[in-house]
């Protein structure tokens, strides 16, 4: 049975790289490619790039208006373009979400999940209908989340169970509704999601540490410097290099390169 993919992002990649290797697929629908860095060179999602890697054929329309192909299902993670209604009437869409729906729907699960300290998570596939990340439920697993655990390890876990699923689903899905308890909304990350304050708990400096590594970044002022912090601790009462309770351990300066916090203390001293 054919296939089609609908990916963008890194999450939406691990999918397709998973599936690739199992199953036929048709095509991938992904986002045109977009300049990035500072030479605002136009480089490809990395879904394509998983596409190209595995020979397979890519579109990249800007709008979805009509479905490039004729694969009677299409499996849908972290692509990130609205899928018209009438093409959702068509086809079997199958959206690959990395929570435990209702329970942060929306483009930021996993680091909504790692903000405010759940310690489980997990990943629903589900029918994917106008509404956001409201469909019906064909399969849904949870795993928990561990306390050092950032978002990378998270979605690495999900992608694996992801793929789990979608082999139980595959061959014939049957749906149930969502709870109409339950229900939250994981905003997409904003520049203010990412600052850290000091006059908060250390745990809510850390958690939001996780969420954001090793993809995105928190960033504060640490002994008068503006850092980005991928890794941290709770401060142990030997540390000297301290900021609100925690001990940085992975650093970046903004426009420098990541390090630990020895290289970078190192580097002050020079």
């Amino acid at each position: 049975m054919s296939i089609a993919v609908a990916a963008t992002g890194s999450f939406g990649a691990g999918i397709l790289d998973g599936l690739a290797a199992r199953r036929e697929i048709e095509l991938l629908l992904t986002k045109p490619d977009k300049p990035q860095g500072r030479g605002r060179k136009r480089l490809p999602p990395p879904a394509k790039t998983v596409a190209l890697e595995h020979g397979l054929s890519v579109e990249q329309p800007d709008r979805l208006s009509e479905f490039p192909g004729d694969a009677r299902i299409v499996i849908v993670a972290d692509y990130g373009v609205l899928v018209p209604e009438k093409l959702l009437a068509d086809r079997l869409w199958l959206n690959v979400h990395p929570s435990l729906l209702p329970r942060w729907r929306g483009p930021a699960p996993v680091e909504r999940a790692l903000m405010e300290g759940d310690r489980e998570t997990g990943v629903t596939i589900h029918r994917t209908t106008p509404e956001l990340d409201a469909g019906p439920i064909a399969a849904q697993r949870r795993f928990p989340i561990g306390p050092e655990d950032d978002a990378g390890v998270v979605f690495d876990r999900a992608t694996r169970v992801a793929l789990e699923l979608l082999d139980e689903v595959f061959s014939e899905p049957t749906f149930v509704p969502q709870p109409e308890v339950g229900v939250t909304y994981a905003d997409k990350i904003t520049a203010a999601d990412r600052e850290l304050d000091w006059s908060l708990p250390p745990e809510v400096n850390l958690n939001r540490i996780r969420a954001l590594s090793p993809h995105i970044g928190a960033r504060g002022l640490v002994e008068g410097r503006r850092l980005i912090i991928w890794r941290a601790r709770p401060a142990p009462p030997e540390a000297t290099f301290v900021a609100g309770g925690i001990e940085p351990l992975e650093v970046q300066r903004e426009g420098g390169r990541r390090m630990s916090v020895e290289e970078y203390l190192r580097g002050l001293r020079k």
